[in-house]
């Protein structure tokens, strides 16, 4: 059996919905576009998250992988 790798898991969630939680307790949710070798994050369609609720509707971004606390798909 196989072990899978984090990016393994990170190509899996390309496309996909996603929650980030950002170092500070930003949280973001939106559709992976892309990733690179230090998990920088291409976010489309992203919203602003507070306390599980809507807060800013954002559009695309881009998030800086040494910020990222952990994503999980959704």
């Amino acid at each position: 059996m196989m072990q899978e790798r984090p990016f393994d898991l990170l190509n899996k969630a390309l496309g996909q919905q996603v929650l980030i939680r950002m170092k500070g307790s930003m949280v973001i949710r939106g559709r992976l576009k892309s990733f690179d070798a230090h998990m920088n994050l291409a976010i489309d369609n992203a919203e602003e998250l507070e306390g599980g609720e809507l807060k800013a509707k954002v559009g695309t971004m881009v998030l800086r992988g040494g910020n990222i606390v952990f994503v999980s798909p959704i």
